[in-house]
């Protein structure tokens, strides 16, 4: 057996209700065969994109400790090791509920408009220096994402931070239930999928079903300077929830006290509950400085040492879509073209945010700025003017050219003065095509836009395009 096993065929058996064939152990649990490592239980789940069920082999071949199935496929041998259950999702559900029913740990759950992953990701790094902590994965934060991430979490976890997403309303209620939070984040609110809802308002009571899932005495921390903070603070105290809050404001709990901004990262101060500190963080922008101080409010309400955690948010560097920077030689390795790479998402506040991280970078000799922008998803009745009215934070950031991709953005392309245009193309692989051959060394380029549907964000191909420049240019 694994000394990091997080479940034995006996206890997986138990929590499902299943039938356990073999005597195997766990380490972590995978839903594709594509990623799945050694030591994985491995679940067949059938959904949109197909049936897990014709995989098993391929995963049990890569390593899979055991795969959960509803039914035994052909190409399985007879001895193969597995979890037999009635239903493989509702299996899933109850690994997920008594892995929350037997951990000790305390539980920090957090959703938002913007915000939850780097949140959650910025939690995780700070309590991995205080105890054993279980951080939910990539943004596994929706109907299937929760239940993965709690099935995965060890037995003797002290922490376990868990994003919790929706596109609609009465969607983060059931997850919250799953959950069961002890501290949870509500980072802000925004009119991010907007055009599901009937108003703002409806937004911040689909955020506030988060307190649906805690217990009476739980805190719930939220963002003092949004314009939603009573109304959630009041839902909060509704269900004798604690409320904590974070931000600029005088009143805030956590009171982000200055924060001094450079190409390279965030140098904050601030007062936690009374306490002062100082940190540097590898990230840029004022967002992210306040969501930090979520972080160390969360931190202060479990008990535990402050700077410590603040200390080691310094180490937390930004992720792959969101906000990653990558330096290419494109001919002259002293100049290098500067990429950021927000392609996993977009929304107005976080383009306008991004925007300003933008400024904050100077260009090398000879470089400009250069925003690669594709269209913003679930905004509305108002997307197209929320694309235009994007015109004059680029403009604000001394942005020199817009390249854009998709049909809103071309409103945004329409209303930019002529000088700042560059081109603009409905299909982003044709874009992708064209902006490589516009950069010159010392340039620096952010790609952001809306995710889209299938696996990869759809800006992710320029990305790749421009990744590809240092190959292409020898």
């Amino acid at each position: 057996m694994l000394n990091n096993m997080i479940w034995s065929a006996k206890d997986a058996a138990s929590a499902t209700r299943g039938e356990a064939r073999g005597d195997w152990g766990a380490s972590g649990i995978s839903i594709d065969s594509r990623s799945v490592a050694e030591g994985d239980l491995f679940i067949a789940l059938a959904g949109d994109n197909g049936d897990g069920h014709k995989f098993v082999a391929d995963a049990l071949s890569k390593g899979a400790a055991a795969a959960m199935v509803s039914h035994v496929p052909d190409d399985v041998a007879d001895d193969a090791p597995l979890l037999v259950v009635g239903d493989t999702f509702e299996a899933l559900q109850a690994l997920g509920a008594a892995s929350r029913a037997r951990v000790g740990a305390k539980i920090i759950g957090v959703t938002g408009s913007v915000g939850k992953t780097g949140t959650k990701e910025m939690l995780g790094e700070a309590f991995s220096v205080l105890g054993q902590t279980h951080a939910s994965a990539a943004s596994f934060n929706n109907h299937w994402g929760v239940p993965i991430s709690l099935s995965a979490m060890h037995a003797g976890s002290d922490f376990g931070i868990f994003e919790i997403g929706m596109n609609h309303a009465r969607e983060i209620t059931p997850l919250s239930k799953q959950v069961q939070p002890d501290i949870a984040i509500i980072t802000t609110v925004a009119p991010v999928h907007i055009e599901n809802f009937n108003s703002e308002e409806e937004i911040a009571s689909a955020k506030a079903e988060i307190f649906d899932g805690m217990k009476e005495g739980s805190t719930a921390i939220l963002n003092r300077d949004n314009k939603w903070f009573d109304y959630l603070s009041a839902a909060a105290e509704k269900k004798s929830i604690k409320v904590l809050s974070f931000g600029r404001h005088e009143n805030s709990d956590a009171r982000l006290m200055d924060c001094i901004f450079a190409a390279n990262g965030t140098r904050v101060r601030a007062e936690i509950l009374g306490e002062k500190v100082e940190f540097n963080l590898q990230i840029a922008g004022e967002h992210i400085a306040c969501n930090a101080l979520s972080v160390l409010l969360a931190v202060k309400a479990c008990g535990e040492d402050i700077k410590i955690a603040a200390k080691e948010l310094g180490n937390l560097e930004p992720l792959k879509g969101r906000g990653k920077r990558e330096y290419l030689d494109i001919g002259d390795p002293d100049n290098p073209v500067t990429l950021i790479d927000e392609s996993y998402n977009a929304s107005p506040v976080a383009m306008r945010a991004a925007f300003k991280v933008l400024a904050l970078i100077d260009p090398g000799r000879g470089g400009r700025r250069i925003a690669i922008l594709g269209d913003m998803y679930e905004i509305g009745q108002n997307s197209q003017k929320e694309h235009e009215e994007l015109s004059l934070p680029l403009q604000a950031a001394d942005v020199q050219f817009v390249y854009t991709s998709g049909p809103m953005m071309k409103h945004l392309h329409n209303k930019l003065p002529s000088e700042l245009r560059g081109a603009h193309e409905d299909d982003t692989s044709k874009l992708a095509q064209i902006v490589p051959d516009v950069l010159s060394p010392g340039d620096v380029v952010m790609v952001k836009g809306s995710r889209g549907g299938g696996e990869k964000p759809r800006m992710e191909v320029i990305v790749e395009a421009l990744r590809a420049l240092p190959q292409k240019k020898k």
